[in-house]
């Protein structure tokens, strides 16, 4: 599609590849599928969509939307599916094919709805362990194969007991540990402004004040951008991948010109309201405990933590959160945010909450009491 997103008054043909996908997922009638114009009836059909799907609800089909638009239209055996590095193929389809795996017993990971490294195993051992040559392809053989098994693994949710149990083995020092920084939007794509405060200077700031900590006790950082570069989402999810992260911190600040007096500090974890097995679990407790410590810490509003499919949630394999640390376009919450103070203790804050996932049960803390100084002490234990 084009680079550009679109939006109510676009008219063209990529208006009516928009209105044929939501056809397709039951948003518009049939009857809408041929015009070419972007009217009020698309955009409150695009609202639905995105609702559903836990994505931004703008009622926009930019880059995310329509990729999962165009997902959503497959249907389990519509297309043989594999892994094809370097252009992972994504849809309803896959998103079918994964909770299936799981419900096997074979783990292929989260359903993201991406046909990565993890369903190509799975995929390749249900095969292989049936008697069909483990080709790591899901065509008619295969997925006939899937549909006459009875599933073995019922109740719970085995893909969040894995991920869960990665973090109990390892062990809750943080030395030596990856940990990938994703300071929101960059010099081409400033994000929120406010005066002469822009988000992504602010974002870049609180990832140096945050990697210097982490640093200090053991922890190697990286950072999806610098001063110059303009990653996309997917380019960003990708090198943490490619890293092999346990962490992933994405940090934003919210701007929301039409309604000024929204403010407060949210964060967000992978999860689509569409599957209910598509979720993080340790993504959702990181949430939680950065949500927390920020609110224990400063007098920011608590809006709490949400699921949301946003792609650096959605396509990074390992447990990733984004926290919209205040509204730069509310007064209040700027002021605090051009603030360096502040900024260091919000920095505070996530590198305590990043300590406190590894610490698990044995974690007794008073939310915001602890600080670096104990995280650094814990780390010269080991």
């Amino acid at each position: 599609m084009a680079a550009s997103a679109m939006r109510v008054g676009d008219v063209g043909p990529l208006v009516r590849a928009v209105r044929e996908r939501l056809v397709a997922t039951g948003d518009l009638p049939s009857s809408a599928a041929s015009s070419e114009v972007f009217d009020g009836d698309v955009e409150r059909a695009v609202r639905a969509f995105q609702q559903r799907r836990g994505m931004l609800v703008d009622g926009v089909v930019g880059a995310q939307t329509y990729r999962s638009l165009d997902g959503a239209r497959w249907l389990l055996g519509d297309r043989i599916l594999m892994h094809t590095p370097g252009h992972l193929m994504a849809g309803d389809d896959v998103g079918a094919l994964q909770e299936r795996l799981l419900g096997l017993g074979y783990p292929c990971g989260r359903v993201d709805a991406v046909f990565g490294a993890n369903t190509d195993s799975a995929l390749r051992d249900f095969q292989r362990g049936i008697g069909l040559r483990p080709d790591g392809l899901a065509g008619p053989h295969t997925l006939r194969a899937l549909s006459q098994i009875a599933r073995s693994v019922t109740g719970g949710a085995p893909h969040a007991l894995r991920e869960a149990d990665r973090v109990r083995s390892a062990g809750t020092s943080l030395r030596g540990r990856v940990v990938v920084l994703d300071p929101g939007h960059s010099t081409a794509d400033p994000g929120g402004v406010a005066g002469e405060l822009r988000e992504s200077d602010i974002t870049l700031d609180l990832a140096r004040r945050v990697e210097g900590r982490l640093a200090a006790v053991g922890v190697q950082v990286v950072l999806t951008r610098g001063l110059t570069g303009d990653p996309t989402q997917l380019e960003r999810a990708d090198l943490a991948n490619s890293l092999n992260a346990d962490l992933v911190l994405s940090l934003h600040c919210e701007s929301l010109r039409q309604s000024p007096q929204a403010h407060g500090v949210a964060t967000y974890f992978y999860g689509s309201p569409a599957r209910g097995g598509a979720w993080s679990a340790t993504g959702e407790q990181l949430a939680s405990l950065v949500q927390r410590e920020i609110v224990a810490r400063t007098d920011l509003l608590d809006c709490r933590t949400h699921p949301r499919t946003w792609d650096i949630l959605r396509h990074t394999v390992m447990p990733a959160v984004r926290v919209e640390v205040g509204h730069l376009s509310h007064p209040g919450d700027a002021a605090r945010l051009g603030d360096p103070a502040f900024r260091d203790t919000v920095s505070e804050a996530v590198v305590v909450a990043v300590q406190r996932v590894y610490l698990g049960e044995t974690d007794d803390s008073t939310t915001g009491t602890l600080n670096v100084a104990d995280v650094m002490a814990r780390a010269h234990q080991f």
